[in-house]
C-alpha cells in the first residue's frame, strides 16, 4: 500500500519523459496555425474595396496557403515508451515547443503539493472517503506492474479528442474523527447522533450534580440557621442565659476598658471613665452594708463582679458591681417590687461598698468617701446591679445623695454640682447594658426607681 512518502520523497517520483522529436521543419518555424493542440481563430478577411464606375474589376485576394499540413483525420498520437528514453540523439535538434497557454502551467500536476492533496484517498478511512466523496465506493487499487503513471502533461502533445480523461479536482477530505463540525458545515460532516455517552463524560456529570447538591444543602442550612437565630429568643431561655454570662463572656465586654458617656454629665455634658482595677470574681461576702446584703440575701449569691473606674480628671472614683443570684424570673419581679415599693433604694444605711484596689487613686476610697449610689434589680436576667462613687482625693462625704436624686435639675448637693451622680447612674446603666446583650436580651426591661 502507498504511503505519504511515497510522494514527498524526491526519489520515488517517477521521470518525466521528454517531448518526441519531430519532424524539424528549418524553413519554416510552426506558427499558432500549426499546433494541433492550439485553437486560434482564423483572420477574416477584410471586405474587398468598391470599384468605382467605369473601373475594371479587380480579382479577389486569394488568402495564404499555410506552410504546415493539418493533420489527418483520425491520425494517432505517437506511442508513450514504457521507459523513460535516453537523451535525444544530438544530431537532430528538436525544435522550440511552442509556450503552453496562458493561465494553465504545464507542470501544474508534477508539484509535491499535487501529489500529496491525491495521496489522502489512499490512507484515509474508507468510510471517511465514501463520506467526502458522496459514494460508498472506494477508489480502484493500483496495478504495480503497469508502473508509476506518467506525470500529467508531461506527454507528447496531441488532438484535443486524443487526450486521456484528466482525473477530477480531490474532492473534501471528511474531518478527522472527535471533531465536531460546525454551524455551518455540510451535513455530510457530521458525526452521526445517537453515540452513547463515554464514561468520563458520564462521572463529570455526576460530580456536578453532586457538587451543586451539597452547596445548595449548604446554602439551605445556612439560611435556615440565621433565620433560627434571628428568631427572638424566650425569656426564659434569656433568663437561663443570663446566669451564665459571668463566666461566658469576657471580662472587657462586661466591663468595658473605657466607657464614653455622650450627654450624661451635669448640664448635658459628655463623661468618661477609664477602668483602673477589676476585682477577683467571688461571694457577696464584705461588698454591701449589713442591711442591703440582709435585703438581697432572698435572691441568694452565685458569684459578685466588681470594676473601679476614674473620670477623665481623675477626681471621682467609681466602683460598679454584678450580683449574679439565684433566683427564677418570679423570685426576682419580687424583689424589684419590694425595692420599689419600700424605698430600700433610697435609705443611706443600705449601700454597697466600694473596691479600693492598692497602688490606684480610689484606694483611699472607703466608707466615709460615699457620695452617691444607685442599685438595679434586672428582672429579665438574674442579676443585680449596682455603682457608688465618692471623690478621688478621700474627702469624706456627710449625707450621701441617691443617684436618682443627684441628677434631678435643680439639685445644689454636692454629689449633684461635682457628677458623682451622674457617675454612678451612666456606669450602672451602661454595665446593666452590657449584661442584658451577653445574655442576648431582645428588649431593654425598665425597672422601677428604687
Amino acid at each position: 500500500m502507498s504511503t505519504d512518502a511515497e510522494f514527498a520523497d524526491a526519489r520515488h517520483i517517477p521521470p518525466i519523459p521528454p517531448q518526441p522529436p519531430r519532424r524539424p521543419d528549418p524553413a519554416v518555424t510552426p506558427g499558432p496555425e500549426g499546433d494541433p493542440q492550439t485553437a486560434v481563430l482564423r483572420r477574416i478577411p477584410a471586405e474587398p474595396p468598391v470599384p468605382a464606375p467605369g473601373a475594371p474589376a479587380a480579382a479577389h485576394p486569394v488568402p495564404p496557403r499555410p506552410t504546415v499540413p493539418p493533420p489527418a483525420a483520425g491520425a494517432q498520437p505517437p506511442p508513450r515508451p514504457d521507459r523513460a528514453p535516453g537523451p535525444p540523439a544530438p544530431a537532430a535538434p528538436a525544435a522550440p515547443t511552442p509556450p503552453p497557454p496562458a493561465g494553465r502551467p504545464a507542470a501544474f500536476r508534477d508539484t509535491a503539493a499535487f501529489h500529496l492533496a491525491n495521496s489522502q484517498k489512499l490512507w484515509s478511512d474508507p468510510r471517511e472517503r465514501g463520506a467526502g466523496s458522496g459514494t460508498g465506493t472506494p477508489p480502484a487499487p493500483r496495478n504495480p506492474a503497469a508502473g508509476p503513471p506518467p506525470a500529467p502533461g508531461s506527454g507528447p502533445t496531441g488532438p484535443a479528442a486524443a487526450r486521456p480523461p484528466q482525473p477530477p479536482w480531490p474532492a473534501t477530505a471528511a474531518p478527522h474523527r472527535g471533531v465536531v463540525p460546525g454551524a455551518g458545515a455540510p451535513a455530510m460532516l457530521r458525526h452521526p447522533s445517537g453515540r452513547r455517552p463515554g464514561p468520563r463524560l458520564l462521572g463529570a456529570v455526576t460530580c456536578l450534580v453532586l457538587g451543586i447538591g451539597l452547596i445548595g444543602g449548604a446554602a439551605a442550612g445556612s439560611w435556615l440557621s440565621d433565620e433560627a437565630d434571628a428568631a427572638p429568643a424566650t425569656a426564659a431561655a434569656t433568663f437561663a442565659k443570663g446566669r451564665d454570662v459571668w463566666h461566658n463572656t469576657p471580662a472587657d465586654r462586661l466591663f468595658p476598658r473605657t466607657v464614653n458617656g455622650l450627654g450624661v454629665g451635669p448640664g448635658g455634658a459628655d463623661r468618661t471613665w477609664t477602668r483602673i482595677a477589676v476585682a477577683p470574681d467571688s461571694g457577696c461576702g464584705g461588698a454591701y452594708d449589713p442591711k442591703l446584703a440582709a435585703a438581697l440575701t432572698r435572691a441568694g449569691c452565685t458569684r459578685l463582679l466588681r470594676a473601679t473606674y476614674a473620670d477623665a480628671t481623675r477626681t471621682s472614683v467609681i466602683t460598679v458591681g454584678a450580683q449574679i443570684t439565684k433566683t427564677d424570673q418570679p423570685g426576682m419581679r419580687a424583689l424589684n417590687t419590694r425595692f420599689s415599693t419600700k424605698s430600700l433604694g433610697t435609705r443611706t444605711d443600705l449601700l454597697p461598698l466600694p473596691y479600693a484596689a492598692k497602688g490606684t487613686p480610689a484606694e483611699d476610697f472607703g466608707r466615709a468617701q460615699r457620695a452617691s449610689w444607685t442599685v438595679r434589680i434586672l428582672t429579665d436576667i438574674p442579676v443585680v446591679v449596682y455603682a457608688v462613687s465618692g471623690f478621688a482625693d478621700g474627702r469624706a462625704v456627710a449625707e450621701p445623695q441617691p443617684a436618682e436624686e443627684a441628677v434631678r435639675p435643680g439639685a445644689t448637693t454636692a454629689p449633684a454640682e461635682s457628677g458623682l451622680g451622674h457617675d454612678a447612674k451612666g456606669l450602672a446603666d451602661r454595665v446593666g447594658t452590657d449584661f442584658r446583650k451577653a445574655a442576648g436580651s431582645p428588649t431593654q426591661t425598665t425597672e422601677a426607681s428604687s
